[in-house]
């Protein structure tokens, strides 16, 4: 199949059929080129889940050189949320390019950078007043966070959580919780980094307030609240497991951070933008964060970032103290805009929910079969199944990545994640049909009982 052959259609994304389909073994003889070649010429460090040459995607597909039709359960991380390829994302970039591709907005300012800031200060959780900056990546949105906290509060230190993932930069790497293979033998670390207990419910068993009061005993103790800038977390864990804390945990987490001058930042760089059946998992916790970092499914693809908050605080920093050469490049302002138009008027805060409980009943049914899965759990369209070994409880990794390759194996990307590993996650592209999502579960359920 070639690119050519690939037309668009209105549902968003190419029109491929929506089917799993295998035409060769994967990885095929032209994805084993491929893999060949990055061998060769990309570093063993940069490293690949799926072992496919991908040349078309779109609905809740994947199409490999050789023909392979694979149904897709990550959305690349939870990025082309969308849909892969979607009309209007495809239409606004090629718009875009064909007007200008970059000027800078620190040097020539354009209205698409603005518009998605305006866009932003509406839809982040809170009516207060708000300012927006663009950047790249979600680690650089985290780390300009704990600048603007710094500079806004005068104080150095700042708390993440267990199991947190916030990136691979220096400094969002002394925020992540999990060494392997995201921080070992990368440091030394930033400095005036500290980590506190997060509400696990399935390992710790607290209520929120309980887990909440730990934490916060610990900072207090550990850190002191006269030297904290800021609390940063998921309000649902990603990399770390898909954690949802017990409620009023991250509540209490709040009016303790409003009491004590520190910045609250909620990372929704993996749960925004419909990912959990809200715009924003902080909505569905009942939380207004000071800061909110956001990127992965923003511009439906494209690398861009933003840290959107309190006027205030978003207006601590000097002039030229925020920016980048290519953040809010206008290629990607323009995705994002096609991108939160869809999430607005296409219904897929509703689709997540839809699609959230088809993965909860389906995977709750295979966890009362199968004391192997431990636990279900998540929000909307950000769902997981944790496994373990059901005599200890304890957590069985080599399960969980044996289930993950053997359904990749038969045509279902599937993805792990998990402090410990042994966590499967679930972020189909909102525009995946009901039947190609129940033949991926069928799949998962075949391939656990095999292992």
């Amino acid at each position: 199949m070639s690119i050519a052959d690939v037309t668009t259609t209105p549902l968003g994304g190419p029109s491929l059929p929506q089917e799993r389909r295998l035409v060769t073994a994967i990885p095929g003889p032209r994805s084993q080129e491929l893999l060949a070649r990055k061998a060769a010429a990309v570093p063993t460090g940069v490293g690949h889940t799926v072992p496919i040459q991908a040349v078309a995607a779109g609905g809740g597909v994947v199409v490999d050189a050789d023909g392979n039709s694979l149904i897709d359960l990550g959305s690349g991380i939870a990025v082309t949320s969308v849909g892969n390829a979607h009309p209007g994302v495809v239409a606004a970039v090629q718009a875009q390019a064909a007007q200008f591709t970059h000027t800078c907005f620190m040097i020539s300012p354009y209205e698409s950078y603005v518009a998605v800031a305006e866009a932003l200060n509406r839809l982040t959780p809170g009516d207060h007043e708000k300012r927006t900056a663009l950047f790249n990546s979600g680690a650089e949105a985290v780390e300009n966070a704990v600048k603007i906290a710094r500079k806004y509060t005068g104080k150095p230190a700042v708390v993440a959580f267990d199991h947190g993932y916030h990136g691979r930069t220096n400094l969002t790497m002394a925020l992540t919780a999990k060494a392997m293979p995201y921080k070992s033998g990368f440091g030394p670390f930033a400095g005036e980094i500290y980590r506190a207990p997060l509400s696990y419910p399935f390992r710790d068993g607290l209520s929120g307030a309980d887990a909440a009061a730990r934490a916060i005993s610990m900072i207090e103790k550990q850190v002191g609240a006269d030297n904290l800038a800021a609390l940063v977390i998921e309000p649902i864990q990603g990399e770390g497991g898909f954690i949802v804390p017990a409620d009023g945990f991250l509540g209490a987490l709040v009016d303790w951070c409003r009491a004590n001058n520190v910045v609250f930042i909620a990372d929704e760089v993996q749960t925004g933008f419909a990912r959990t059946g809200e715009m924003f998992a902080s909505d569905g916790s009942g939380i207004v964060p000071d800061l909110v970092t956001t990127a992965k499914g923003l511009a439906g693809g494209l690398p861009l970032a933003a840290v959107t908050g309190r006027a205030e605080i978003m207006d601590a920093s000097h002039a030229g103290g925020l920016g980048g050469t290519y953040g809010g490049n206008p290629i990607a302002c323009a995705a994002a805009l096609a991108a939160i138009d869809a999430y607005e008027h296409e219904g897929l805060v509703e689709r997540a929910r839809e699609i959230g409980a088809i993965l909860t009943s389906r995977l709750e049914a295979l966890q009362q079969a199968d004391p192997r899965v431990g636990d279900v759990r998540g929000r909307g369209a950000m769902v997981a199944a944790e496994f373990v070994d059901p005599a200890t409880g304890a957590p069985d990794a080599a399960l969980a990545a044996a289930v993950a390759k053997a359904a990749i194996a038969e045509g279902v990307i599937l993805l792990t994640c998990g402090t410990y590993g042994n966590v499967i996650r679930f972020l189909p592209p909102l525009s995946i049909d009901d039947d190609l999502l129940g033949e991926g579960l069928d799949v998962l359920a075949a391939s656990l009982a095999a292992v």
